[in-house]
């Protein structure tokens, strides 16, 4: 450590030295031929006084010596020199006081005020503050007055290697290409040194790999990282630890360094064509197979990754080409195999194909290894099945006439089974598609036949589905579509196309064409329609109306004079017959109501009721319906006000069967007896005696002040219970303080004639020890249960 430390003070203070000797000493002339003396000490007398500065006069100011230097770390036992201050009034007499202000006065710095020695009294970093800057000035011990002005100096924190170089961005990752030329770029790293890098070499830098050779070298001074050896492969090795080391002091011996890591990933290229696992595959496949199924799967393995492993399946020979096809699955890297058209294992019992996997993503660089494709071939055995019949034709056709007779032959479907054992067919009609059983099959066959009576013009088309089974083997079914047209007949006539009304105004003229008729029919002729109209025979010399034939198949009916009059007749009915053109024509007469009406003067139809003549000059019926209106909401309105004023004058008593209690029903109560078959009348208890007395109102509260009652006396004990009941009832009802709840008054009371009597323990005279409840068994079953519970608690008393 002391000779490493030497090397250092020499490597520092050098070029100081020869700085010292090679300047001359400043000298700043103060006015009045005064002059202010700046000393500093000597680098190689650290910690010593340094000497004093030699002291020239000049007529003139010159340059002033205006920094001091002091090393950063210095950790002695006594507070560093760093410099002196001197002015030449100082006679040595100590009447000058010297004071130093600016970054660090006092804390840092101390001046002593004397003799004008400034020491740093901190451990100084250069790496924290480079500089300080400072002012210096004398003044008069006694009077603190400047002597001087001030002077501003600085003083440097002068570095030593202390600083190790740091990679702020490590740890590092790098990627490049797998088989890279020799000096491939990979990345550079970088490392910093919070030294001086102006002053000496303790931030100069030199890099080297630590591990990592020989795979990759590093420029010394760029620190650039380059591939060292060439076509290294990803497939033998993926990723690589480089070490890295940088160093200060140029990389001489007694500099410090710091390390940092570089993961160098090679990144994969397409330099390995595609290889099958095997150069032969087997499959087999049912006849039977659903067409798209996949049958087998092939695989050529990649040692690239990603886009570069990626392959292609493709069928180049083999006599399967047309029913199979290979697809790239391109999450599994393989191909698939499928059925491309139906097999016939009676036909063929097995196919060879010869099948290629090629890479998609070609690297032209590396063409020269060879094709990059591989071929495997494949053996596909067709496996017997027991296949359903076979129609033969997917779709069938057929027409008929709606007039075919019932059980006449429509068609035939034929179907076969493909088996070598060739089971017999059966043929059936899928019933869900002949809901009404309009057709029927012959079941050996295959003859279709009318069962019911078509009609084209309810449908046209009807559209069947004919089973074909296999006698061996139900379970084999096949389908067939069969649609059947139904084929017209002229078997309806025609007819008007609506329902015409003609109006005829009084005053058109002749030959004026009144309505304009077409006509219909629900046959469908190849050719079209072409009707043809006349009038009935007897019709046909019509003083009033004649027909005039249209090329658009429609028909005119014309006026054959004017003067019509509603007044003698109203309504004319003319019957025309129309024909068609079938074989054999068909034909219906319609007859046309002509009204007659009385129009404006540009023919506009106004009315064509005779009752119109009626009405008053100047109404219309709009004006009559409106003033009707009002005579009726005028009715209304009286019979309205009549209602109410009679609903005002009714009574407010109300009458006995109406009174509001009797819509009081109570499911809890008991009956009045076995002979009781009737509702529950709440009469009864109100007056159960049927006294049909005057009942005052309960439902106001009277205008009548309360009248007290009468006491009673008491009671004695064998008083009728019904009498007393009756008595409250009376009272109750008679008084007309009570409030309308209390005319609700229940007492338990069971009705008169009752077998049973009144089960209320107010009536008992003895007590639930005599009473013997055998008699309730023959009231039937329930009251039989009851009878046996009250026994059981008798019972239980007793014990």
């Amino acid at each position: 450590m002391p000779e490493r430390l030497a090397e250092t003070i020499v490597a520092l203070w050098t070029p100081l030295i020869i700085l010292w000797i090679t300047l001359p000493t400043c000298v700043y002339m103060a006015p009045m031929n005064q002059a202010y003396t700046l000393s500093t000490g000597s680098p190689l007398e650290l910690g010593r006084q340094s000497e004093e500065l030699r002291i020239l006069n000049r007529s003139k100011r010159g340059w002033v010596w205006n920094q001091m230097f002091v090393l950063e770390e210095f950790s002695g036992p006594e507070p560093i020199l760093v410099g002196r201050l001197h002015t030449d009034l100082d006679p040595g007499s100590k009447k000058i006081k010297y004071i130093l202000s600016g970054d660090g006065a006092g804390t840092i710095f101390q001046i002593n005020d004397i003799t004008g020695d400034i020491h740093a009294i901190k451990r100084l970093d250069r790496e924290e503050k480079a500089e300080y800057t400072l002012t210096a000035q004398a003044v008069d011990w006694e009077t603190n007055k400047p002597l001087e002005p001030p002077s501003e100096f600085i003083i440097k924190v002068q570095d030593i290697n202390d600083n190790a170089p740091e990679f702020l961005n490590g740890p590092y990752h790098a990627t490049v290409p797998e088989m890279s030329i020799l000096g491939t770029s990979v990345t550079n790293v970088t490392a910093t040194d919070a030294d001086d890098p102006v002053y000496g070499n303790s931030a100069k830098l030199v890099y080297s790999i630590l591990e990592g050779q020989p795979y990759f070298s590093i420029e010394p001074e760029t620190a650039i990282i380059k591939t060292a050896l060439p076509n290294m492969d990803r497939e033998a090795k993926e990723e690589y630890l480089v070490v890295i080391q940088a160093k200060d002091m140029g990389g001489h011996s007694g500099g410090l360094s710091g390390t940092t890591t570089l993961t160098v990933t090679l990144t994969d290229v397409n330099d390995n064509p595609p290889k099958f696992a095997q150069s032969l595959y087997h499959f087999s496949v049912p006849e039977d197979v659903v067409l798209g199924t996949a049958i087998g799967r092939v695989k050529a393995n990649d040692q690239d990754i990603g886009e570069n492993a990626q392959s292609s399946y493709d069928i180049i020979d083999g006599d399967g080409t047309a029913l199979f096809e290979i697809t790239s699955d391109a999450q599994a890297q393989d191909g698939v195999i499928r059925l491309r058209k139906p097999l016939d294992f009676e036909t063929k019992k097995s196919y060879t194909l010869k099948v290629e996997a090629a890479n998609i993503h070609i690297d032209p660089r590396f063409s020269g290894r060879g094709p990059f494709k591989d071929t495997a071939t494949v053996k596909i055995v067709v496996e017997d099945a027991d296949e359903p019949p076979v129609f033969s034709s997917p779709t069938y056709l057929l027409e008929v006439h709606e007039n075919a007779a019932l059980n006449s032959v429509i068609g035939q479907v034929t179907a076969r089974d493909p088996d070598i054992t060739s089971s017999p067919i059966r043929f059936s009609i899928d019933r869900h598609t002949d809901l009404e059983r309009q057709f029927n099959i012959n079941a050996d066959d295959g003859k279709i036949t009318l069962a019911t009576p078509l009609d084209r013009e309810l449908s046209v088309w009807h559209n069947i589905t004919i089973i074909a089974t296999e006698i061996r083997n139900h379970s084999q079914i096949s389908r067939v579509p069969v649609a059947i047209k139904v084929l017209d007949v002229n078997d309806n006539a025609p007819e008007f196309a609506a329902e015409y009304e003609a109006f005829l105004c009084e005053n058109g003229k002749p030959g004026q064409v009144i309505q304009t008729v077409s006509a219909m029919d629900k046959d469908d002729p190849k050719n079209g329609h072409y009707f043809l109209y006349s009038l009935l025979p007897e019709m046909v010399n019509n003083p009033n109306f004649t027909i005039k034939k249209n090329e658009d198949n429609s028909l005119s009916i014309l006026a054959k004079h004017n003067g019509f009059n509603r007044q003698k007749q109203e309504v004319y009915l003319l019957p025309i017959v129309i024909s068609d053109s079938g074989n054999p024509p068909l034909s219906s007469t319609s007859t046309l109501t002509i009204r007659v009406c009385g129009c404006s003067n540009d023919g506009v139809v106004q009315s064509c009721n005779v009752e119109a003549y009626v009405l008053p000059i100047g109404l219309s019926m709009g004006a009559l319906i409106a003033i009707l209106a009002c005579i009726i909401l005028l009715l209304v309105i009286v019979v309205l006000f009549v209602t109410l004023r009679r609903h005002k004058n009714e009574p407010l008593i109300i009458k006995d069967d109406e009174d509001v209690r009797e819509n009081i029903i109570r499911y809890d109560d008991e009956g009045g007896g076995e002979e009781d078959t009737e509702a529950f009348d709440i009469a009864t208890l109100q007056n159960p005696d049927g006294i049909n007395g005057f009942l005052p109102r309960k439902d106001i509260k009277p205008d009548l002040q309360f009248m007290p009652r009468q006491g009673l006396a008491p009671v004695p004990n064998g008083v009728d219970v019904d009498e007393f009941i009756n008595v409250r009832l009376h009272e109750a009802d008679n008084d007309p303080t009570a409030p309308p709840y209390d005319s609700i008054q229940i007492y338990g009371y069971e009705g008169r004639g009752s077998v049973a009597g009144s089960l209320s323990s107010l009536e008992s005279t003895t007590s639930d020890s005599d009473q013997n409840f055998d008699y309730l068994s023959d009231w039937g079953p329930r009251f039989k249960r009851l009878g046996e519970l009250y026994s059981v608690g008798e019972s239980d008393k007793e014990t």
